[in-house]
């Protein structure tokens, strides 16, 4: 039986909250969860939606330990369904990377597998003091299956990533930031607001300046680095002709601070 809400979906003025909602079943990933996550982006991404940042967090005590172990289990022997089950995760992190939204994910308890490889697909991530991170697939004879071997070398390097997949063994919060897995650390009490004021101040940014600066970063290191820095003296040259540069100079200019439009 399928949960009723895999997913809540908040708002907190331009923020818009995605909440795994599955904590009795430590918020596995499933068809629905995944689904409902790019359906989500859909709507956030709309022009009139009012959506200027993203915040990914999770009910319970854990953020996520995987994929869907019972889903996996009725996949097996089926190429076709495995299929139509690997390719809604992997569009949904494609979709997370690829949002022009700023998408920042709070990590509280066990980041697992599946789970760290959603966060992992998130541009910032805060993390509860005690989190633990940390990828088993290879100590059951399975592999990463959202995009997980191909993001952890590119996070945190190919001998880092190599050890985490080989050994299985979980990471802590303090090494996580240490290898730059997670960008801040705070205390398991404060992990909800700190990550929601860090998102309601980056919706005060220009809108169409953090999307092009998330595009850069991103493509750029899907490429070289002359073809990244064509792309970025081309971009450069369209941010120059928006309406927010206007205002972001004028603001500079008078020492207050900028009023982008919504």
């Amino acid at each position: 039986m399928q949960d009723p809400t895999p997913l809540r979906v908040d708002r907190a003025g331009a923020v818009g909250i995605l909440e795994l909602a599955r904590p009795d079943k430590y918020n596995a990933l499933s068809i629905a969860l995944t689904g409902a996550l790019q359906s989500a982006f859909d709507d956030f991404e709309r022009p009139d939606s009012g959506v200027r940042a993203v915040l990914l967090r999770a009910q319970g005590r854990n953020f996520c330990t995987g994929a869907d172990l019972a889903e996996v289990l009725s996949l097996r022997g089926d190429a076709d369904a495995v299929r139509r089950f690997i390719g809604p995760g992997h569009r949904a992190m494609r979709r997370i990377e690829a949002s022009p939204l700023p998408v920042v994910v709070a990590c509280q308890g066990l980041a697992l597998a599946g789970g760290l490889e959603l966060m992992m697909a998130c541009d910032v991530a805060f993390a509860a003091s005690d989190a633990r991170f940390g990828d088993q697939h290879a100590q059951y004879g399975l592999l990463p299956g959202f995009g997980g071997s191909q993001r952890l070398p590119r996070i945190v390097g190919l001998r880092r990533a190599m050890d985490l997949f080989y050994s299985a063994r979980w990471i802590d919060a303090d090494t996580a930031l240490q290898w730059g897995l997670v960008n801040h650390l705070v205390s398991p009490e404060a992990l909800a607001g700190a990550a929601l004021d860090y998102c309601t101040a980056l919706a005060d940014r220009s809108g169409p300046g953090v999307a092009l600066m998330k595009r850069l970063a991103r493509t750029g290191l899907e490429g070289t680095l002359d073809a990244g820095l064509a792309m970025e003296e081309r971009d450069v040259t369209e941010g120059l002709l928006h309406g927010d540069v206007t205002e972001g100079l004028a603001a500079f200019q008078s020492r207050r601070p900028p009023r982008f439009e919504a």
